[in-house]
């Protein structure tokens, strides 16, 4: 009996990278053509089944809501915002796919901004923005609001995803929707040096900072617990008197809601390390008020904490 042949590793890797974009196409139009009420019930029923599945991601989720939560929910209260909190990363989908095909203006009619005040205070000021975020609500939705707002765009930092092809596809898009996007890595030049001219010059930055990728990082205790945020956002508003402003993405019925904090001072005396340190501190602790108040749109898969892994595997009833 002869033995299979199998496709060198490259080949493979190659061939996989292909079927993952062109999965991400097939979705885009497909969720498209598909009335929205379907669409929503769609992802809504694959949010609950995800729920169910026990995946690595969906155990950290409810290990970080654990957190967030302090401790005090029963686990089937905690079981059941787990499962709403997959529903409304599941929406973030939805609305992600869709997005081309709803308007400006109904995106910007639906949205809630509370806590505008700091925003337009520093603008009068005709200083730039730092606006930092966590990965909560739906900051694509939040993204056409900021440039209908501003009148113009801002620009962000993208990770770069694999395969190529797909981190073009969803450059392609966010660019559609009037952001300006800049690669974390491999870029022409430093990402922070395209931010720091871009924000000296009076421009507007949307950075999410709730997770940090790389190594280092400033400590903060977030939720009572030691965790690393990256002090990029913090930095560049100290280099070039932006105004740091901590802005949580929520969900409301059928629209949306952005949270604006106070501006997170970074100038003053003392070292410009401790000043970034102390910045952050403050960012994690407005982060930490709105999570706390609507969790279930804190979509958090990832690992935060050191001492919180994914939760064990639970026994189906």
């Amino acid at each position: 009996m002869s033995e299979a042949v199998q496709a060198p590793p490259g080949l493979r890797a190659r061939a996989t990278a292909r079927l993952t974009d062109a999965g991400f196409a097939a979705g885009w139009r497909a969720v498209r053509m598909l009335p929205e009420p379907a669409a929503r019930g769609l992802f809504d029923r694959a949010g609950r089944f995800a729920a169910g599945r026990e995946g690595s991601g969906v155990r950290q989720l409810r290990a970080n809501l654990r957190v967030v939560t302090g401790g005090r929910l029963p686990e089937a209260e905690l079981a059941d915002l787990t499962a709403r909190a997959l529903q409304s990363y599941a929406r973030y989908w939805q609305e992600a796919f869709r997005l081309p095909t709803l308007s400006s203006e109904r995106i910007v009619g639906g949205t809630e901004a509370v806590g505008l005040e700091h925003l337009v205070r520093a603008r009068g000021e005709g200083r730039g923005l730092v606006m930092v975020l966590p990965h909560s609500g739906n900051w694509d939705t939040a993204g056409v609001w900021f440039v209908d707002w501003l009148d113009g765009p801002f620009m962000t930092v993208a990770e770069r995803l694999k395969p190529e092809s797909l981190y073009r596809r969803f450059l392609a898009y966010r660019e559609s929707l009037g952001f300006r996007v800049v690669p974390l890595t491999g870029g022409p030049r430093p990402s922070t040096e395209v931010l720091r001219e871009w924000l000296a010059d009076g421009g507007v930055t949307c950075l999410l900072v709730d997770r940090n990728l790389g190594s280092g990082g400033v400590p903060v205790s977030f939720f009572g617990r030691q965790a690393t945020m990256p002090g990029g956002a913090a930095l560049l508003a100290a280099q070039t008197g932006a105004a740091l402003v901590p802005t949580v993405c929520q969900f409301t019925g059928r629209g949306w809601r952005l949270c604006f904090s106070p501006e997170v001072p970074v100038d003053g005396p003392g070292r410009l390390k401790d000043r970034v340190a102390t910045a952050m501190q403050a960012v994690a602790d407005a982060f930490a008020t709105s999570i706390a108040a609507q969790p279930e749109d804190w979509h958090m898969l990832g690992r935060i904490w050191a001492d919180v892994p994914p939760d064990p595997v639970q026994d189906s009833p």
